[in-house]
């Protein structure tokens, strides 16, 4: 079986609907994903760090009994694990606080040696953290050398706009190494000001062989070389709560190239047929994780998907 690589912070979410916590989960961006993929039955694995106190050892056990390795997660001693509050406003999309304090020494792991089966995914602020950085990139770059397929959510949020100068180009650098880029219609007008799909991937599609794109309710986009440019509709729903949708989108794409058994060097030739295969996956798991307060599928719907 491929296995799945997934990067990035572990956070505890507590989740407020109108000034009042409503419920309590494990998260982060990728996180999110790899539950998502675990419930389905995939090899997948989580590189992070979280605390050894009570919160950190929910987080554990609640990986492990939803199939996620993590053998790659480094466990701190002496700070407690990072918490985020999440604030649903009337859309039900979320606005966070975040409260966080890590260890000097950060993502202290031995990364996993890969292969051109495996598949790596990471993202959000953490992939573009300076201490977070320096320690992906040469994991990245054995990626590329071992033929390893790479995708890249920037996930990048508003509130760090002040930064931009400072991370546009640890950015760019990232896309760069990225087979797959997905992100928001909101990430790319943060980052570059592209207003559309045709318009982001003129900044990544010489980096890049993918292009995914999504802007909430409207159609999902696909951008790849030889001016291909597909949309897919997105379902009309009235979400519970849109905190996972994009993570459990990621883990809906990767499912759908581990059943397409798509890798690296495939990308470059895709049929309209496969890209239809990886991205309705993507939409169909995305729309039922915004039916609750989870930030992942149920184990019920991960049985129904095939």
């Amino acid at each position: 079986m491929r296995r799945i690589f997934a990067i990035g912070e572990t956070v505890f979410d507590i989740i407020f609907k109108n000034g009042k916590p409503v419920a309590s989960t494990p998260g982060g961006s990728m996180l999110n994903t790899a539950v998502t993929l675990g419930r389905l039955g995939l090899d997948v694995h989580f590189i992070s760090e979280y605390g050894k106190d009570t919160v950190g050892n929910i987080v554990d056990d609640f990986l492990h009994s939803n199939g996620v390795g993590t053998d790659y997660a480094c466990r701190y001693d002496g700070l407690s694990s990072s918490l985020a509050l999440a604030f649903l406003d009337e859309n039900n999309n979320a606005e966070y606080s975040f409260y966080k304090r890590y260890p000097e020494n950060r993502l202290d792991v031995v990364f996993p040696e890969l292969t051109g089966d495996d598949i790596v995914i990471f993202g959000s602020f953490y992939g573009i953290e300076p201490e977070i950085h320096i320690r992906l990139k040469p994991f990245l770059e054995q990626a590329r050398d071992k033929k390893t397929l790479v995708m890249y959510d920037p996930n990048f949020r508003k509130a760090h706009l002040a930064g931009m100068d400072v991370y546009r180009p640890v950015m760019m650098e990232n896309f760069a190494r990225a087979d797959i880029v997905k992100g928001s219609n909101e990430d790319f007008i943060h980052i570059f000001g592209a207003q559309t799909a045709a318009e982001t991937w003129k900044h990544v599609g010489l980096a890049c062989n993918l292009l995914v794109y999504t802007a909430n309710r409207n159609p999902v986009e696909i951008c790849m070389p030889a001016d291909i440019h597909d949309s897919y509709p997105v379902p009309l729903i009235e979400p519970v709560s849109t905190i996972g949708a994009g993570d459990t989108f990621n883990a809906g794409l990767i499912f759908g190239l581990v059943k397409q058994g798509i890798g690296r060097d495939d990308l470059k030739q895709l049929t309209e047929k496969q890209r239809a295969a990886i991205i309705e996956p993507a939409i169909r798991l995305a729309g039922h994780v915004c039916m609750s307060y989870d930030n992942y599928i149920s184990p019920e719907v991960a049985a129904n998907i095939g």
